[in-house]
């Protein structure tokens, strides 16, 4: 088995068909049949199963597929550290943010474009749970995130705390005293919540606040993304509980903010990349940027 036919063969995995990765590789079908049949014969084991022009993996397969995945991975980050030691700060960098967190970005990406002019930007939006995926897939580099996340892969840089605010219709403002609501209160009213796409965040963070008194929220609506949320309280279907940044540093009409009286939820945010990963120069200098501001 030589590179060549590796490749071929994680392209038709990929493709899930021969004459796709026929196309994508830039060549006729009958040498890369040949190339897989040379390959199959080689290793004695059928890798994939015909289904008419589908191609399914079979267990031996997926044992290869995964295999050539890591190589390519390693492969890649291999080329890129090689280019890294000769060359300036140029290229992209793909970057994952929570739109939670999306209004801290605007500042930061405009002093690191300051200091590094050549490096472009890739930004992926999604929850944690779908950034983590990103993360390991090598589709993005680094990714901002909210916290809880329960991965040991991962090298973490934790970003400062903020606290949780509710998120009221207008009209509903002169409700409450002083700007401010309890958590009894909360649980009376129609909450639309965040909740990720996958494993334990915000949701059951205020559930869990809920529950230790004794209260049974009303909740109306779960969704993983928080402009959805925001445009539904605005107009006045029920009422959210956000990280105080996403809404302060945005300009929305019909809502107020109330600070919860009672209650000091925190939210934990971090910058995030992967633990047995080669991290490009561009994601180094920008994880950099966020550790010298902390010895200012």
């Amino acid at each position: 088995m030589d590179f060549r036919q590796l490749r071929y063969f994680f392209v038709i995995a990929q493709e899930g068909q021969i004459s796709r990765a026929a196309k994508k590789l830039h060549m006729a079908q009958p040498p890369l049949s040949q190339s897989l049949k040379s390959l199959e014969t080689e290793l004695g084991v059928r890798l994939f199963e015909r289904n008419g022009r589908t191609m399914e993996l079979t267990n031996a397969g997926k044992v290869l597929y995964n295999r050539a995945k890591d190589l390519f991975y390693y492969l890649d980050e291999t080329i890129n550290e090689v280019r890294d030691t000769n060359e300036g700060l140029k290229g992209t960098l793909a970057i994952g943010c929570v739109k939670t967190f999306f209004g801290h970005l605007p500042v930061k990406l405009k002093d690191f474009n300051k200091n590094y002019p050549n490096i472009n930007f890739n930004i992926h939006v999604g929850d944690t749970f779908v950034l983590s995926e990103l993360l390991q897939n090598r589709t993005i580099e680094i990714a901002f995130v909210r916290l809880p996340l329960s991965s040991e892969i991962f090298s973490y840089y934790h970003l400062p705390e903020e606290n949780y605010v509710v998120a009221v219709p207008e009209k509903m403002e002169n409700n409450f005293v002083n700007g401010a609501i309890t958590m009894e209160q909360l649980a009376r009213l129609p909450l639309l919540l965040l909740h990720r796409t996958s494993g334990i965040g915000q949701y059951e963070i205020i559930n869990h606040e809920f529950e230790k008194r004794g209260l049974k929220p009303n909740i109306l609506c779960e969704c993983p993304d928080v402009d959805i949320l925001i445009e539904l309280v605005s107009h006045g279907v029920g009422v959210t509980v956000v990280p105080r940044s996403t809404i302060y540093r945005k300009n929305i009409n019909g809502i107020k903010i109330l600070h919860i009286q009672d209650a000091k939820i925190i939210s934990h945010s971090a910058l995030i990349w992967l633990k047995n990963r080669y991290l490009s120069k561009s994601a180094t200098r920008f994880i950099d940027l966020f550790r010298n501001l902390d010895h200012h």
